[in-house]
């Protein structure tokens, strides 16, 4: 059964940062896709950061490109979401995904968009403050 566990999540200035963690369990496909998401009141779900494992692709939203980094740590098995020069306009809850892939299935930028992964945690929430 896979699981996954955000935490890190919390309250902070405008400009300041915020690591997130996602600590993942029961995963026995050997590759997958990475994602994390975020949801406000009233908006829909948006990939801001994801990766392929085995060094593939890394992206990252407009919107915090230059600002949030995803990372891991294969021998904790939790990734990341470091969040730097936080704004107003990212609060929201913060969820990682995970997806095996599969032949002929989305690739990276797609299944952000989509927000189609097969696993989800239970998210955490980010309030930033002017």
């Amino acid at each position: 059964q896979v699981q996954l566990v955000e935490s890190g999540g919390g309250s902070v200035k405008a400009g300041g940062s915020l690591t997130l963690s996602c600590a993942v369990s029961g995963y026995t496909y050997r590759s997958y896709f990475m994602g994390w998401f975020r949801q406000a009141p009233g908006k829909e779900r948006e990939g801001v950061a994801g990766f392929t494992s085995g060094g593939g692709a890394t992206l990252y939203a407009d919107s915090v490109a230059g600002r949030f980094t995803i990372s891991q740590d294969n021998a904790k098995h939790t990734v990341f979401l470091q969040m730097n020069s936080l704004k107003a306009d990212d609060t929201a809850m913060y969820y990682c995904a995970m997806d095996p892939p599969q032949s002929g299935g989305l690739g990276l930028a797609s299944k952000l968009r989509s927000a189609d992964f097969r696993y989800w945690g239970q998210g955490t929430q980010v309030t930033v403050s002017s």
